[in-house]
């Protein structure tokens, strides 16, 4: 693949469980040349296709005016419980998301990946459910060529600081994994460097539109290798979507 061909990434969140596992499948894949990662403070790692850009969330558009890409990335997400309350929440999930996809529209991004959860909607009673449907509505207004929304259940994975419920959760699931079949399939817990390697696959789908993928479709997009050149139509699209 000649060095003309290579796209640029930008990408938001790479300092999270599921980021961290985007950036490294995005450095380590040979149809990106560059990956530009926003992060409130330095990722601390090298490499030479890696641009890191700190940023203040709030002041997100203006700071990273002039930056062009192909794609953008977005894992941006937290708890209630790490926010320490709604109104916090919800400007990170929501307000911060939508001003990385303004941002990413403005550098020319004809693709936007982000990281959703399984039973997203806005209609929802519950608060997190109710805020990530409102966050992928307001993405499909923005006006992406395509748009690709995976909604994860639990996710897998080592975070820094883990509560107990949450080791308890990480030995279980994968036993009830396959109990969990038909229409609850879409809530089988999913390992974060599965997600992560999915965020890439997406980029390389070629499908246009928005498209949502629950547990089968992560899984499918996980495996999307590079086509042999970059195009419109850069690979077979992937089952089970949404």
């Amino acid at each position: 693949m000649a060095d003309a061909e290579l796209k640029v990434a930008l990408l938001a969140g790479a300092s999270g469980l599921v980021g961290t596992c985007a950036l490294d499948a995005l450095l380590a894949a040979p149809d990106f040349g560059r990956v530009f990662a926003v992060t409130r403070r330095p990722l601390g790692r090298e490499h030479p296709r890696l641009a890191n850009r700190i940023v203040q969330f709030d002041r997100l558009e203006a700071q990273l005016k002039g930056i062009t890409c192909h794609v953008a990335l977005c894992a941006l997400g937290t708890t209630i419980r790490q926010a320490g309350s709604q109104a916090d929440f919800r400007q990170i999930d929501l307000d911060y998301v939508l001003a990385f996809a303004r941002a990413a529209k403005a550098a020319q991004a004809q693709r936007f990946v982000v990281i959703s959860s399984v039973g997203a909607d806005a209609d929802s009673k519950t608060f997190y459910l109710r805020t990530k449907g409102e966050m992928e509505e307001a993405l499909a207004a923005v006006g992406f060529a395509s748009l690709d929304i995976l909604q994860p259940s639990l996710l897998l994975g080592w975070r820094s600081q883990m509560r107990p419920l949450e080791l308890l959760l990480r030995v279980i699931m994968p036993l009830v994994n396959p109990l969990l079949l038909g229409a609850r399939e879409a809530y089988r817990a999913v390992a974060a460097p599965t997600v992560g390697a999915a965020m890439l696959g997406a980029t390389r789908s070629g499908r246009r539109g928005v498209q949502r993928y629950t547990y089968s479709g992560i899984q499918a997009l996980s495996r999307l290798k590079p086509a042999r050149t970059v195009g419109p139509a850069d690979s077979k699209a992937p089952g089970g979507a949404k």
